[in-house]
């Protein structure tokens, strides 16, 4: 395997997809540059999946057009595009060695077995299971079965590779190991990328890109940085990570910055387009301070405190309802039961719509 390979810029333009009166992706326009790992991200039902098996080729559009590079491929096949998908049950034929299941694809296109096995080699070892050829999947761990299926799809050298819910068959830290890997790889050859995960902290640590999705749409799309920073919807906001979805006013705008109040507490935050009025505001749970009983800020009483060991989680009582804190770990837990003040950092609290 080369580090020279170089994938396609994907594009989808108006593409959509209805089975009868069933709308499973709507009509969406999406530019995936080469290089680079876009992460489709959304619950169960959102679309995310079919948009995928669209760019794979498995499912056609009813509508819109799919460009890999210059190429127009809404029409051909899943087998005349040269894309490879890795799914989440690996799909290895079991009663195959690890080399076979590997050089399956090239030696079904019509290359020599012995010119196959050799290509197959290389993509083992690029994915660290060298001298595994002989072995067959059930004596694999899952991790191992995962680096084949990768090794598969790498060998027929795509020019996008796909990834369907790769990790969810493995546990948590094997999933965190898994991921790191695949990102490694994917930077180290240079490739084009489109992974499908319903887990966010998944995609924040593998992505150039996330597309969040939501019934059928993209709800939004950018970097994991502006995505968890600055959400344009408390769907969005929620579903990248932990929140705190608050109900605040803007008393007054000036020179694009709002001031917000929530209850005691007042900030400046940008105003992002909207007007004075209710707003909703999401606090990340580590942008809330907890202070001693009489300090300035809202007054609140923790209602639960949980130690996590790197840190304490609390749930405080407040006049704009139940916050969900985390703060970094101290000697002791605040207790149960205990008066608190409480104070936000403006860095974790953004403005968004409904």
């Amino acid at each position: 395997m080369s580090a020279s390979q170089t994938g396609a810029e994907v594009r989808l333009i108006g593409i959509g997809k209805r089975y009868g009166k069933v709308t499973a992706v709507k009509p969406l326009d999406l530019t995936i540059e080469g290089g680079t790992l876009v992460t489709l991200l959304g619950p169960s039902g959102c679309g995310k999946t079919t948009l995928l098996r669209m760019i794979a080729g498995l499912e056609q559009p009813t509508e819109g057009r799919l460009l890999i590079g210059d190429e127009d491929m809404t029409l051909l096949s899943a087998g005349e595009r040269n894309v490879s998908m890795v799914f989440q049950s690996y799909a290895l034929f079991p009663h195959m060695s690890v080399l076979d299941n590997v050089a399956y694809g090239l030696v079904s296109s019509g290359l020599r077995r012995r010119d196959a096995q050799e290509k197959a080699e290389a993509a083992l070892e690029t994915v660290g299971l060298k001298g595994f050829g002989a072995r067959l999947p059930s004596e694999l761990s899952g991790g191992q079965q995962q680096r084949v299926a990768v090794a598969r799809a790498l060998v027929l050298q795509p020019r996008v590779l796909l990834f369907d819910e790769p990790l969810s068959n493995l546990d948590a830290r094997l999933r965190r190991s898994m991921r790191e890997e695949i990102r490694a790889l994917q930077q180290r050859l240079g490739l084009t990328v489109v992974y499908v995960t319903h887990d966010q902290s998944e995609a924040l640590a593998v992505s150039d890109r996330i597309v969040v999705m939501r019934n059928a749409e993209i709800a939004q799309a950018g970097t994991p940085e502006e995505l968890y920073a600055q959400p344009e919807s408390v769907f969005v906001a929620t579903f990248m990570g932990e929140a705190n979805h608050l109900r605040g006013t803007i008393e007054r705008v000036e020179n694009g910055m709002a001031s917000v109040a929530l209850d005691a507490l007042r900030f400046a935050l940008p105003a992002r387009g909207l007007p004075p009025g209710p707003v909703d505001v999401v606090a990340r749970p580590e942008a809330i301070r907890l202070a001693a009983e009489g300090a300035e800020g809202m007054a609140g009483r923790i209602t639960r405190a949980t130690y996590m060991g790197s840190h304490a989680e609390y749930v405080v009582s407040t006049p704009l309802g139940e916050l969900f804190v985390i703060a970094p770990r101290q000697r002791t837990l605040l207790p149960k039961g205990s008066a608190v003040a409480v104070m936000l950092d403006v860095e974790g609290v953004v403005i968004v719509r409904p």
